[in-house]
């Protein structure tokens, strides 16, 4: 029992996911988003409020952007990345709060959530096969 105790303590005191995130943001929570993919991939589509920082840059440019008083949470693009993970690792290495969102951009994208690209906000999208979706009341 303990070892099951210790390991699901573990697992959610380091992940996160897509709806846990969005209603600290809207709880107005303090922690910073960071998109840790690529620049192609940040100019395609983000989540709104994150900010860009690859996980390749995050050695040379976390101490001097971000407060270590703030907890951070990275996100890549989808389960099938590891980008988070190095992501969160290269902050933890630095000493930073630090949590991964699992299921990526792309959960983030098939709950709902709010995204944009440079141009503004993007359409949302509701994927009933991650969430339940009710069909909107008629008047």
């Amino acid at each position: 029992m303990t070892t099951a105790l210790d390991y699901f303590s573990a697992k959610l005191a380091l992940e996160t996911d897509a709806s846990d995130v969005y209603a600290a943001q809207k709880a107005e929570e303090t922690f910073v988003l960071v998109d840790v993919r690529g620049d192609e991939a940040w100019a395609q589509g983000r989540i709104a409020g994150a900010i860009h920082m690859p996980h390749q840059q995050i050695a040379q440019r976390a101490d001097a952007e971000l407060d270590r008083g703030v907890p951070v949470v990275v996100y890549c693009w989808s389960p099938g990345c590891n980008g988070g993970a190095k992501g969160a690792l290269q902050f933890a290495k630095l000493g930073f709060q630090v949590r991964e969102m699992i299921g990526g951009y792309e959960y983030w994208i098939r709950e709902g959530q709010p995204t944009e690209n440079d141009e503004g906000p993007l359409p949302r999208v509701f994927d009933a096969q991650v969430m339940v979706v009710r069909s909107p009341v008629a008047p």
